[in-house]
């Protein structure tokens, strides 16, 4: 008898649509997971209003396991939506997430548009989260390849891939974390980002840690 097949979301990130993960999404679809892309208004819209539909996408999918891989923002709000004990079991995967909050979100704030820009997720990647407590296993991929604008309006430290800082991905309760060499979008198209992802979702650890 087949076992049923793991269901995986992806999230997309800020100014993003679903089509940025397609390549994401065929390597896990590849490796036996049945994916589904999860679209959301990240700048016109609340994040509270996307994280009570990604509850509710969730539980549409139980009763087996429900992993979700956010990208970006996006990993911010898988962490918000199942930090209730009240969802299907699953993993958590978080790419180039500002967990921490953002230096480069902080910056655009104090430039000319930059509120236009981020809209209503502003204040999220501003001061992102405290800790993660919640019953899922968090693992964070951050990259180290710095091509990205974000390092030129903000403050992403030393390390960084373009975007946020390998510091700013980093929140105590996490169950690992790994740091890859890639860029900010280049997480979605990265062979080794995939293979890592996969790991963690199937054994709950990277094979390299950092």
């Amino acid at each position: 008898m087949n076992l049923p097949q793991p269901d995986v979301l992806l999230l997309h990130g800020l100014w993003m649509r679903g089509f940025a993960m397609a390549m994401l999404h065929r390597r896990l679809r590849d490796e036996g997971f049945r994916v589904h892309q999860f679209e959301y208004m990240s700048v016109a819209a609340p994040p509270e209003q996307a994280i009570a539909r990604l509850r509710k996408r969730i539980r549409a999918l139980a009763p087996g396991p429900v992993h979700v891989v956010g990208h970006s923002l996006g990993g911010i709000l898988a962490l918000l939506a199942c930090r209730d004990d009240d969802l299907p079991d699953g993993r958590i995967v978080c790419l180039g997430s500002p967990l921490a909050g953002s230096g480069a979100a902080r910056g655009l704030t104090h430039r000319w548009g930059g509120d236009v820009l981020l809209g209503r997720s502003k204040e999220l990647l501003e001061h992102g989260l405290d800790r993660w407590d919640g019953r899922r296993e968090v693992g964070v991929i951050a990259g180290r390849q710095p091509m990205g604008l974000g390092s030129l309006v903000g403050d992403v430290g030393a390390e960084h891939d373009g975007s946020v800082g390998v510091e700013e991905t980093r929140l105590p309760g996490l169950a690992a974390h790994c740091v890859l060499e890639t860029s900010h979008t280049g997480m979605l198209v990265s062979a080794d980002v995939a293979r890592q992802a996969v790991m963690f979702l199937r054994e709950g650890r990277f094979d390299t840690a950092a």
